[in-house]
């Protein structure tokens, strides 16, 4: 099963300095038939405006990673932890058993990200936060895994994360094509820039792909693109 969710479809706020959507139900938006994707809780699309962003708010067991799409992000939270995040990277904070943050960008230029949200594996977990290089070249034809809970992936170069997921990118050339063993498992793509081809279905930036009962997934590049793929449970 191969569902193409348009971008014009989803879920909107406008909040002035936020502009966000969503992939999943979230906040005031709500859709029975979007609750969740596997483990996979929340997408969001956002984007934030210069000098603005999140004041400090609560999280608790649940396994948060950013994707900077264009700019950076500036994280801080009641662990002490303080980075800056910049496109192409990724941030990871485990909430566990609880955290304050707060996310801000303080460029003068527009933030573009992806925020995902994924079931932790249990409750009780320590929080923490980190953040990584992913160099896009690094990326080129083939996925490489960011974050993972996943035992394969502990020694690999992936933020950990504590769900039996992934979250994997990957950038192609026009006419490029690339597959990945989903092995029956749920998994969730976003091209993040540029367009591609799934089965004979057309997926645009920003648009979402529901992707379930297929071992082999196999994507083709209409034209450059950057994608984000969720493999989950």
């Amino acid at each position: 099963m191969i569902e193409v969710r348009p971008f014009d479809s989803l879920g909107k706020a406008d909040h002035g300095w936020l502009k966000a959507n969503f992939h999943f139900s979230f906040a005031d938006y709500f859709d029975q038939r979007r609750m969740h994707w596997g483990k996979l809780r929340v997408w969001n699309d956002d984007v934030i405006a210069p000098r603005s962003g999140f004041p400090p708010h609560p999280h608790a067991e649940m396994e948060i990673i950013t994707y900077v799409r264009e700019g950076a992000i500036s994280h801080r939270d009641s662990l002490g932890n303080e980075g800056r995040t910049v496109a192409g990277d990724v941030q990871v904070m485990t909430a566990g058993t609880g955290i304050t943050h707060a996310e801000y960008n303080m460029e003068d230029e527009e933030l573009r990200s992806f925020q995902l949200w994924i079931l932790s594996d249990r409750k009780g977990h320590a929080p923490s936060w980190g953040t990584k290089p992913f160099p896009k070249e690094a990326r080129d034809g083939r996925f490489v895994v960011l974050a993972s809970g996943r035992d394969e992936d502990m020694d690999a170069d992936a933020l950990p994360i504590h769900a039996d997921a992934r979250v994997l990118g990957a950038t192609l050339k026009a006419g490029e094509t690339l597959s990945y063993r989903l092995d029956g498992r749920k998994g969730y793509l976003v091209p993040a820039a540029g367009s591609l081809d799934i089965a004979g279905q057309r997926a645009n930036a920003r648009d979402g792909v529901a992707i379930a009962d297929i071992d082999i997934l196999e994507i083709t590049a209409i034209t450059d693109c950057e994608v984000v793929l969720v493999d989950s449970a």
